[in-house]
């Protein structure tokens, strides 16, 4: 019963981590096409924290398996 659980754990893992490499492209592309260089360095900022997400994601993707094994 808990490697079940353990799969959906996996499934949302690799679901967010999916999520915030798209949020980090799309963010990397807004600070490319804005007006201003604040703007810019918003979405800098906002693509910045989408990476540190998904490599924390990552990690923890890491841990699940090293539990299944």
């Amino acid at each position: 019963m808990s490697y079940g659980l353990g799969m959906h754990e996996e499934q949302e893992t690799e679901e967010l981590k999916k999520r915030q490499l798209q949020r980090e492209a799309d963010e990397q592309e807004r600070a490319r096409s804005a007006p201003d260089e604040e703007e810019t360095a918003q979405h800098e900022r906002r693509a910045d924290k989408a990476r540190y997400l998904r490599e924390k994601l990552e990690q923890r993707a890491a841990s699940e398996r090293e539990q299944h094994d």
